[in-house]
């Protein structure tokens, strides 16, 4: 069994934290996966994530003071493994766990996945909880002085001790058995609550990638926060699918500027199985589990944003994890996700690259894995349309070709060593270049 495998293509999904922080239930996965497997599955799109604290009794009851609630009741088995809160979660209860929901998704012909924090939880230290599979105790694996910055639930592991391998072979061996299929492991691609030592976790990283290989079950591995460090490129792609490339990614617009460097540097690190990570897609409507009144909200971005957004993360092959809730997507977003034509690059494309960027635009080019055609996509940073230029002659791409819009389907001929084309404000075009 090899980790590559596991996502031969950039994991296309949803992920219920943008929308609902700690407090969402199996209703509202359920409702989600429903959307999903009627109206985006055809395109791509499979997975279905349940992020932070599915765990936690109380979660989201105390949001005017606490987006974590400090040392809350966790739902925990007798061999300190996290369980479902069954309040949120009912049909988790007498020790089915999320395979219910699970199966569920896959009746859908979906998979599903789920949010951990790294490490050992606290209380189950604190009451020298068992392990399975070892006679050491929680506390005598777990490192009090490794902890998160901005979650109380965990202690980190300490790989040298007798026991913290079988932890970590019996939470995925746990997972496996309910049929989990991605995990998102949080505080691990960048412990920078030590900035002296902002790879701390390393050690952990390697036990998860050999508590998955264990189980036999293909189960992707995504590692957050970012931002990840470039020089560590070698060990993400070794034991983790997916890596976070920059913290929260929301919807403003300085962001998502900002993600043109990053990806930039991180360009020669996609491959099969293995992807830089811009993090999620903050459409549609957001924040509802982010406020004590639980009201959402509609996309900071403007359509022409959104355009610029889905754009770079498709040509550079970032992984797609939609954060809205997805029932109240209005037609135009739902339109821009279910693009084909764009969403093609995610699993037919190789070699993207930026081969212009300054204060006003970027140029990112990369090229068809099937039909011989190339890709070019022209971003305008201004506040105003404007027209942004290139030449691809440096591609050894030279002549007049067909080329369409994949965001518009408009077709005209573009000369390669001079195109020059007019952009709205913050937006994007994006040609699809054939003979």
């Amino acid at each position: 069994m090899n980790k590559n495998d596991f996502a031969k293509t950039p994991p296309m999904g949803w992920n219920s934290y943008d929308y609902y922080d700690t407090m969402v239930t199996e209703a509202d996965v359920k409702a989600n996966a429903d959307f999903m497997a009627a109206n985006m599955k055809d395109c791509g799109w499979e997975y279905i994530i349940v992020d932070i604290e599915w765990y936690a009794h109380g979660a989201s009851s105390m949001r005017d003071q606490y987006q974590y609630i400090p040392f809350s009741t966790l739902e925990m088995d007798e061999y300190s493994r996290l369980l479902p809160d069954p309040a949120r979660f009912p049909s988790s209860a007498n020790g089915q766990g999320f395979k219910p929901l699970a199966d569920y998704c896959h009746s859908l012909g979906l998979k599903f996945g789920i949010h951990i924090m790294r490490g050992i939880p606290r209380i189950a230290a604190h009451n020298h909880c068992k392990l399975l599979g070892t006679t050491a105790t929680a506390n005598e694996i777990a490192n009090p002085s490794s902890i998160c910055g901005w979650n109380p639930d965990m202690y980190g592991v300490d790989a040298s001790k007798e026991g913290a391998q079988a932890y970590y072979d019996s939470i995925f061996q746990l997972y496996a058995d309910w049929g989990v299929d991605y995990v998102k492991c949080d505080d691990i691609c960048n412990t920078n609550i030590y900035p002296h030592n902002p790879y701390s976790a390393a050690k952990e990283i390697e036990m998860l990638h050999a508590a998955i290989m264990k189980t036999g079950r293909p189960i992707v591995l995504s590692l957050s926060p970012g931002p990840a460090l470039i020089d560590k490129a070698w060990h993400y792609e070794k034991y983790a699918n997916m890596w976070r490339i920059t913290d929260d990614f929301w919807d403003t617009w300085p962001l998502l500027l900002n993600m043109f460097e990053r990806c930039e540097l991180w360009q020669n690190h996609v491959s099969e199985g293995c992807y830089p990570d811009c993090d999620m897609l903050p459409l549609g409507r957001l924040s509802k589990g982010f406020n004590k009144d639980h009201v959402d909200r509609y996309t900071n971005f403007t359509p022409e944003e959104q355009k610029t957004m889905m754009t770079l993360w498709c040509i550079f092959r970032s992984p797609l994890m939609l954060g809205a809730e997805m029932t109240l997507l209005d037609e135009p977003t739902l339109k821009l996700l279910t693009n084909k034509a764009v969403l093609r690059l995610m699993k037919h494309s190789i070699g993207a690259k930026q081969v212009e960027r300054d204060r006003d635009h970027a140029v990112w080019f990369s090229r068809d894995t099937e039909d011989g055609s190339y890709y070019v996509a022209l971003f305008n940073f201004k506040e105003e349309e404007a027209f942004v230029s290139c030449s691809l002659a440096d591609e050894n791409i030279t002549g007049t070709f067909a080329a369409t819009e994949l965001l518009t389907d408009a077709s005209i001929s573009l000369d390669t060593e001079a195109i020059r084309v007019s952009v709205p404000a913050h937006g994007a075009v994006l040609y699809k270049l054939t003979k």
